[in-house]
């Protein structure tokens, strides 16, 4: 059960577009920026405001690989394993970020909710390869000791 103040959140957003059925991904897409992801109780919530079914809804949003139901940390980190930063080893990247945060393939986020760790097929930054995002901000020409000094510093002003 959400706390009331994403509900509160949510009826601002959709007052800000209106209750037509065709604001449904705007209006979600808003949600996902505010949260990180897309709480399915919202996405429920939202169904019901804009007067569409619970299935018309989650059929959209599982449609659109942009919107997650999963929880993701404070810090969300995309490596690129696009053509260019695969063959400029980004593989390396992921594996010391797997190592450094305690992740695998399985498990994403870590369980002090502080690092999300995704891998995307092109981040657009192909001449900085290998590269990675954290918040959507670009790191470019990425290596494993680099992987390892970006952590400590995030951890580090996190703590702050």
């Amino acid at each position: 059960m959400l706390e009331q103040s994403y509900y509160d959140e949510a009826d601002k957003i959709i007052a800000a577009y209106g209750t037509e059925p065709r604001f449904l991904i705007p209006i979600i897409q808003d949600i996902q920026s505010e949260y990180k992801y897309l709480p399915p109780e919202l996405l429920r919530y939202v169904a019901d405001k804009l007067n569409i079914t619970e299935a018309k809804a989650y059929s959209v949003a599982t449609f659109y690989e942009n919107f997650s139901f999963d929880a993701k940390g404070k810090f969300i980190l995309k490596v690129c394993d696009g053509t260019a930063c695969h063959v400029r080893k980004s593989m390396d990247i992921l594996n010391q970020l797997y190592k450094e945060l305690g992740l695998s393939k399985e498990k994403h986020t870590t369980d002090d909710m502080m690092f999300t760790l995704e891998t995307v097929s092109c981040l657009g930054a192909c001449g900085l390869a290998p590269v990675m995002t954290v918040n959507d901000v670009v790191h470019p020409a990425m290596t494993p000791e680099k992987v390892t000094a970006l952590i400590a510093e995030l951890k580090e002003g996190a703590n702050e």
